[in-house]
């Protein structure tokens, strides 16, 4: 074999195999949860985010870093395998709260990429960075937290207070990743003892609670009724305050009305006023006027006379029929 003949072959070798780095590096495709960063000798370019197929230089001039726009979940304190079983790390959850109690603290951080290129070119291992971030946060928030709040009622404003901070270190860091919800697991004793003790006074104060609400109800139920009550006696009280004003007013009236009869004629309006008061005070009984000399004068007995002249009246009126 000549020299020239060897000299194609491999002038045809290195040929094919940049022609094949070239078809092979000269495109990529990027999904929908995906987000592709172009680097152009060692220099990133503008993020790519449209899925689909996309072209560029061949390597080595420019390569691909291809990244997801999902949410990751950064497990502190334990690990969960693909079969379902948790791996703690005691070491590592072991925290001081701020009255030097000693506590169990795991916790879920949920975060994504936001820059991809600071992602990639601003620190070494970025994912490392927010695992410590992550533990220095959660330390310093139960350093300044009680024992009782972190078991209990206060672990809300542990999540919050951890998220904040979280949030304030991944900025100072600046490497591209944004922090969205921060999550306790579990809050625990180690001491199984004191753990149960610990239960037991939790217990407890929910029992408290809830005989708190019971009583607060209960006095809430009785105000109630009582206001009903109090409500009805105070209409009622008006309804007869109101009836009692008019039936005076309306004596007033009639009152008022046989005063000016009364005035008119005096002695006639005296002689009846008194004969009434005593046909209402003795109705059975019979009534004879006398004289100032003691005699009888005659009168008209209207008494007797009443029942004739109903009977009158009733065949008087039937005739007419």
């Amino acid at each position: 074999m000549s020299v020239k003949r060897a000299l194609m072959i491999v002038g045809l070798g290195v040929f094919g195999i940049i022609a094949l780095i070239t078809v092979f590096t000269s495109w990529y495709t990027v999904d929908e949860s995906e987000q592709a960063v172009v680097i152009t000798f060692g220099r990133a370019d503008d993020t790519v985010t449209n899925p689909g197929l996309h072209f560029k230089l061949p390597w080595p001039v420019q390569s691909v870093e291809i990244l997801s726009r999902e949410t990751f979940s950064l497990q502190f304190g334990y690990k969960q395998d693909k079969s379902g079983e948790l791996e703690t790390y005691d070491a590592e959850t072991k925290m001081i709260t701020g009255d030097e109690n000693i506590v169990l603290t795991d916790l879920v951080v949920q975060w994504k990429i936001t820059e991809p290129h600071k992602f990639l070119f601003n620190s070494q291992d970025p994912e490392r960075i927010l695992h410590s971030a992550t533990s220095s946060a959660i330390r310093s928030i139960i350093g300044s937290s009680s024992i009782d709040a972190a078991l209990t009622e206060g672990k809300a404003d542990i999540e919050a207070n951890t998220r904040q901070l979280l949030i304030s270190l991944i900025e100072k860091y600046d490497i591209g990743i944004s922090v969205l919800a921060v999550k306790l697991q579990d809050v625990e004793l180690p001491n199984k003892d004191v753990r149960a003790a610990f239960t037991a006074v939790t217990d407890a104060r929910e029992m408290k609670n809830t005989k708190i609400n019971e009583a607060e109800k209960y006095e809430n139920q009785r105000m109630s009724e009582a206001e009903g009550e109090r409500d009805a006696i105070m209409s009622k009280a008006k309804g007869a305050k109101t009836a009692r004003i008019e039936q005076a007013q309306g004596d007033v009236a009639v009152f008022n009305k046989m005063y000016e009869q009364y005035k008119g004629n005096q002695q006639i309006t005296r002689e009846r006023l008194i004969l009434e008061t005593l046909e209402n005070v003795l109705p059975k009984a019979q009534i004879y006027i006398m004289n100032d000399d003691g005699s009888t004068m005659k009168y008209l007995p209207l008494q007797s006379l009443q029942p004739q002249q109903v009977q009158t009246e009733k065949k008087e009126g039937s005739g007419k029929e």
